[in-house]
C-alpha cells in the first residue's frame, strides 16, 4: 500500500557534507534514512513508495532501453511475483544472477566477483533484510562513490512483463530478490536503468569496494601477467576482463563481442605436453561459453589426472569456463584488477600502507590548463605536493619506495549517461632542492625545464586513470589535468605508499589515514607460489612449512609453531578425498578458518600468555553456536589441554577444526537432524581418519 500523498523523505534543501560518509557510518543518499523510514512504515502500516525513484517509466529512462521493453510493463512487489519470496540466501554465488534486457553485463560481472568476498558483500547488502521479519517494502544498499560510503534506498517494487516475470537482472532460484534489488539501488544512483547501459568492470569494481583499479591492456601485457595474476588471486583482489568493444553480438567460438566477464580463477595444470596455464571466467549471461581449448567439450582435459580432471572441469551450460593464457590474451583486450589492498605488484606482506587523499576541481580559465602540450596554461591545474619518505629497510635496499596513483573524477551530471567522463590523466615531477621550501604554486619556469617521471602520460576518457610508481624518497609535485584545457570537473586524487605526505598549494592534509592491510591474512608469501605452481597439491609436511610462514601468535609472545602431529590432525579434518594431501582451495579454506580462530583466540587471551582455559573454550564455542556441557568440556580440555588444562593456540584449532567440520558431516549425514545410521565401513573412515 502506498504513503499518503505528499509524504516523501527527499530533503532538496539539506546540504551533503563534504564526504562524511565512512565505511561504518555511510552517508545516507538523498537525506533517506533507512530507519527511520522502516520505523514510520511499521507505526502507519504502509508499505513503503519510494518518490525519489518511482515504480514509472522515469526509473527506466527513454533510450535505447525503452525500445527493448515489452509492451506491457507492471511493478510488483515480490510476494506478488513468488509465493514465498527471499531477499538472500547466505551461501549466494557467481552462479546466482542473470543479467536482464538492460545491458549492464558490466555490473553483473563485478557483482560476481564480489560474491567472492563475503564480507564485502555483506556491506553492500547488508544482511538483516528480509519479506519476513520487520518488512515493510523498503530495502537499503551500500556503495562507494566519489570518496564515500553512501547508503541507498529503494522499495521493492520492480519491473516485471506480461508473464509477471522480471524485465532486469534475476536469480537462477526464483524466489532469491537481492539481485534484482540491488540492481534497482544501483540505477538510483546512476540516474536510471538505462544510466546502467554500457559501462566499465571496473566502474562497478570501484563502486562496490572503494579499491583502486589497474588496466592491463593484454594486446601489450607485460610478461609478468601470470604471476601478476597470482598475486591478485592470493591477495582477493577482484578481476574482470572485456571483449574487443563494438556491437554485442555472439561469436563463432562461443565469446560475446562487446561484453564483460568475470575472471573467476586461475590454476597452472600438468598435461602430457607439459605445464598449461589456464583462467576460468563467467559470462554473466549464465550461459554462452567460449567453445575452444579447455572449453567444457574439448578434448585437452583428457591430457589430465583423473582427480584433476574432476577438481577443474564443469560440464553444465552455466556460463563459466576455462581457456588457456594464450587465447585469453587473444580474445580479450582488458584485463581489469580491482586492489583491495594497494600491495598487488609487491610481494612485500604484512606492512602498513598510508593512504592520502585530496579533492579538487578544474575550473574554466583557472585551474584546467589542459595536458603539458599546453604550454601556456599547464602551470594554472592543480598542484599536490607528494614528499615520499623512506620506509623499511627492503626499500633502502631497493633504492625506491612502490607508490600507487590514482585519479577519479566526478559524475556531473544526475543521469550517468549524460555525463561521459573526460579524457584525465596525471603528471608527476621531482621537484629540485631549489623549490623545497616554496609554499607557492610551481610556476611555469619550473615545468617548461623538467620532465615528468611518467614520461609517457596517458589520457583516457574513463572515470578513474591509475599508475604504479617506484620512486626515490624525496619531494615530487603531483598535477592532476584533462586533456584541454578549459573543461570542468572535480575529481579526487588518492596516493598509496608506506610512508609520504600529501598536500596541496601548502595546505594541511585533507584527509591521511594509515591503513590496516584488511586482507593481509589472505596475501600468502612467494614460496606459496611455488607449493602450487609445481603440486596442485600439497602434503602434511609442507601444510607445515607454510602455516609456519606466519605468526599466528600475539607479537609480545613467542612465535607460535605448528607441530607435525597437530598438522596431521588438521589434515585429517579437511582431506575429504582421503587422499592424504590438500588443494589448493582446500588450503584456502584452512587457512581462512585459521584466521579466525586466531582473532577468537586472542580476544580470550587477555593475559597474553598463550594460553585459554575452560571458561574461555565454553564462551568462544557458544560465540560460533555450539553450547558445551560442563561435563564435555572437561573432557575436550583434559584431551586438547596440556598438564595445567589450558589450551596452546595449535590444540585450539585442532579443538575447533574437528567441533566444526564434525558437526558438518552430522548435519550433511541426517535426514532428521537428530541421528545418522552409517555402516562399519564409514564409521571406521570418520573415527580414525579425522
Amino acid at each position: 500500500m502506498p504513503f499518503k500523498k505528499g509524504f516523501s523523505v527527499v530533503d532538496k534543501k539539506a546540504k551533503r557534507p563534504v564526504r562524511t560518509g565512512t565505511f561504518r557510518k555511510p552517508r545516507r543518499l538523498l537525506n533517506q534514512d533507512y530507519r527511520t523510514l522502516l520505523e514510520l512504515c511499521a507505526r502507519t502500516k504502509k508499505l513503503y513508495v519510494d518518490e525519489a525513484f518511482p515504480a514509472t517509466l522515469r526509473s527506466i529512462g527513454y533510450g535505447d532501453l525503452l525500445k527493448k521493453m515489452p509492451a506491457t510493463i507492471q511493478w510488483k512487489r515480490p510476494h506478488e511475483i513468488e509465493k514465498n519470496p527471499q531477499f538472500f540466501a547466505t551461501n549466494a554465488s557467481r552462479f546466482d544472477l542473470h543479467q536482464g534486457l538492460s545491458e549492464n553485463c558490466w555490473f553483473l560481472a563485478a557483482l560476481a566477483s564480489l560474491t567472492f568476498h563475503k564480507d564485502i558483500l555483506a556491506n553492500v547488502v547488508p544482511q538483516n533484510q528480509s519479506f519476513e521479519k520487520n518488512y515493510a517494502g523498503i530495502f537499503h544498499f551500500r556503495f562507494w562513490r566519489f570518496g564515500e560510503w553512501v547508503d541507498v534506498v529503494v522499495d521493492d517494487q520492480l519491473p516485471v512483463n506480461e508473464d509477471g516475470k522480471l524485465i532486469f537482472v534475476s536469480s537462477i532460484h526464483k524466489n532469491l530478490f537481492w539481485g534484482a534489488l540491488l540492481e534497482k539501488a544501483y540505477a538510483k544512483v546512476c540516474g536510471s536503468y538505462e544510466d546502467m547501459q554500457i559501462g566499465q568492470v571496473s566502474e562497478a569494481l570501484v563502486d562496490f569496494t572503494g579499491g583502486v583499479n589497474i588496466s592491463i591492456k593484454l594486446e601489450e601485457s607485460p610478461p609478468g601477467l601470470w604471476d601478476i595474476l597470482l598475486r591478485a588471486a592470493y591477495s582477493g583482489s577482484l578481476m574482470g576482463c572485456q571483449t574487443l568493444s563494438g556491437e554485442e553480438r555472439i561469436l563463432e567460438n562461443g565469446l560475446v563481442a562487446g561484453h564483460a566477464y568475470t575472471l573467476t580463477g586461475i590454476r597452472k595444470v600438468s598435461s602430457k605436453s607439459g605445464s598449461e596455464f589456464l583462467v576460468r571466467l563467467r559470462n554473466p549471461w549464465g550461459k554462452i561459453e567460449w567453445k575452444g581449448d579447455w572449453s567444457d567439450c574439448s578434448s585437452k582435459w583428457e591430457q589430465l589426472s583423473l582427480k584433476e580432471r574432476v577438481l577443474l572441469r564443469r560440464t553444465r551450460e552455466d556460463g563459466e569456463f576455462w581457456m588457456s593464457m594464450e587465447d585469453f590474451k587473444a580474445h580479450f583486450v582488458e584485463l581489469v584488477i580491482c586492489k583491495l589492498t594497494p600491495d598487488l605488484m609487491s610481494l612485500e606482506n604484512g606492512k602498513k600502507w598510508t593512504l592520502s587523499m585530496q579533492t579538487g576541481s578544474w575550473i574554466a580559465g583557472e585551474s584546467a590548463g589542459g595536458r603539458m602540450s599546453f604550454r601556456e596554461t599547464f602551470s594554472t591545474n592543480p598542484q599536490f605536493r607528494l614528499k615520499i619518505k623512506a620506509g623499511d629497510p627492503m626499500e633502502k635496499i631497493k633504492g625506491s619506495c612502490n607508490v600507487l596513483v590514482s585519479l577519479l573524477q566526478k559524475q556531473t551530471h544526475k543521469h550517468r549517461n549524460q555525463s561521459p567522463p573526460l579524457y584525465i590523466g596525471f603528471s608527476v615531477f621531482k621537484v629540485p632542492h631549489e623549490f623545497h621550501n616554496e609554499k607557492r604554486r610551481l610556476p611555469r619556469k619550473f615545468f617548461d625545464t623538467q620532465s615528468p617521471v611518467n614520461l609517457k602520460c596517458v589520457f583516457i576518457n574513463e572515470r578513474e586513470v591509475t599508475q604504479d610508481f617506484r620512486l626515490v624518497p624525496g619531494e615530487y609535485v603531483i598535477v592532476p589535468s584533462t586533456a584541454d584545457p578549459d573543461q570542468e570537473c572535480e575529481f579526487i586524487l588518492r596516493v598509496f605508499s608506506r610512508k609520504h605526505t600529501l598536500q596541496a598549494n601548502g595546505e594541511q592534509i585533507l584527509c591521511q589515514k594509515e591503513i590496516s592491510d584488511k586482507h593481509d591474512e589472505k596475501i600468502w608469501e612467494s614460496c606459496f607460489d611455488e607449493f602450487f605452481q609445481t603440486n596442485p597439491e600439497i602434503n602434511v609436511g609442507q601444510v607445515q612449512t607454510l602455516l609456519n610462514k606466519k605468526n599466528w601468535s600475539n607479537s609480545r609472545q613467542k612465535p607460535v609453531k605448528f607441530t607435525l602431529d597437530g598438522c596431521k590432525v588438521i589434515m585429517a579434518q579437511l582431506d575429504l578425498d582421503t587422499s592424504g594431501t590438500l588443494s589448493l582451495q582446500e588450503f584456502r579454506s584452512l587457512w581462512k578458518r585459521l584466521v579466525l580462530y586466531q582473532e577468537m583466540f586472542q580476544k580470550r587471551d587477555v593475559s597474553r600468555s598463550g594460553h585459554i582455559n575452560l571458561q574461555d573454550l565454553q564462551a568462544i564455542a557458544e560465540t560460533k553456536g555450539i553450547k558445551l556441557s560442563n561435563r564435555f568440556s572437561n573432557l575436550m580440555v583434559t584431551r586438547y589441554g596440556d598438564s595445567s588444562l589450558k589450551l596452546t593456540f595449535e590444540n585450539f584449532v585442532c579443538f575447533m577444526l574437528r567441533m566444526e567440520i564434525n558437526g558438518e558431516v552430522f548435519h550433511n549425514l541426517s535426514r532428521d537432524g537428530k541421528g545418522i545410521y552409517l555402516q562399519e565401513s564409514e564409521w571406521m573412515m570418520l573415527t580414525l581418519y579425522s
